[in-house]
């Protein structure tokens, strides 16, 4: 319900930290967006909500798409609720929607925001695209960014209501800690400015590290989630160099790296025979990179060397 809440105590500020963002090298862990779903949160959320809550939080900067999630969730089992003032109607508190907009409220968020075209004519708080991107805004305008805890208290007046979404926050987060220790140290690497290898090559890892958790998504360039070549592709088109799109032609633009020859993290490593490459993900270094492996499987790091297919690799001009 949108009224809000004070939270107090020191573990609901911790909660609260859970939640914010961690920058590393350009771009942000859990910020923004939100961070990986984690498998609760696909499991658990609609994926037209999850796609709304992911982009209206995208119009906030410093907005977790986890918040909205959260909020969504409580409120409204997003949108499955059918209690009194979810589809139609109002609760006993005068709230109604997906997300529990009180009507003056949402008029309020309304008049000073012009919501994107896809919802409702004229904007409804039963439109779940209006009622998430209304939402997000009214967050915004009580500056969610740098108090989360202070915004929430604007949505409802209630200690319990807080600690309560900003604990659902943290479970539809993917753990940072899926992040591999060998993107720690190519992070670390980055961090540091060592000239040993590409800056654009480690800038690239660094971005494939941050999707770590990511799920697995047929033609998928991350949102929500990659295939194995659109992971690869997006990692570089990050960082300004432009690859072809899939793991064939990625292949076929090499420059193709002498068998044998030692690899740097950055470098694409590809998976079949020349003439039908089916995989390719991101080196490390070694034998680990980052890749997207399969339907029903996320973004991860891992060691290739007992691969049977390894077909080489390449190092994209940069």
């Amino acid at each position: 319900m949108v009224l809000l809440i004070v939270m107090m105590g020191a573990a609901a500020a911790q909660l609260a930290e859970r939640v914010l963002c961690v920058p590393v090298v350009g771009w942000f862990l859990g910020c923004g967006s939100g961070g990986s779903p984690s498998q609760t949160a696909l499991d658990d959320v609609p994926a037209d909500y999850l796609t709304l809550y992911m982009q209206a939080a995208a119009t906030c900067p410093g907005l977790s798409w986890t918040t909205l999630a959260a909020i969504g969730k409580v409120e409204s089992d997003h949108g499955r609720s059918r209690l009194p003032g979810v589809a139609s109607g109002t609760n006993s508190a005068g709230a109604g929607g997906p997300m529990q907009f009180l009507v003056s409220t949402f008029a309020e968020v309304v008049a000073r925001h012009q919501l994107p075209a896809g919802g409702a004519n004229p904007p409804s708080l039963y439109n779940p695209q209006d009622a998430i991107y209304a939402a997000a805004a009214y967050l915004c305008d009580n500056h969610v960014a740098t108090d989360l805890t202070g915004a929430l208290w604007h949505y409802n007046h209630s200690d319990a209501y807080i600690a309560q979404v900003v604990t659902q926050a943290t479970q539809y987060s993917e753990p940072t800690s899926s992040s591999s220790v060998e993107c720690q140290l190519v992070q670390s690497t980055v961090q540091s400015g060592s000239d040993g290898f590409s800056s654009a090559a480690l800038a690239a890892v660094t971005y494939a590290c941050a999707q770590i958790g990511k799920p697995y998504v047929w033609g998928g360039n991350g949102d929500p989630g990659f295939d194995c070549s659109g992971l690869t592709h997006m990692a570089y088109v990050a960082v300004g160099i432009q690859i072809p799109r899939t793991a064939q032609t990625q292949y076929d633009a090499g420059p193709l790296l002498p068998a044998g020859a030692p690899l740097q993290p950055g470098d694409l490593v590809f998976f079949g025979t020349p003439g039908n490459i089916h995989h390719v993900g991101i080196s490390l270094g070694g034998t680990m990179m980052v890749d997207a492996p399969d339907f029903g499987r996320t973004v991860t790091a891992r060691d290739f060397s007992s691969f049977p297919d390894y077909a080489g690799a390449s190092r994209p001009a940069r």
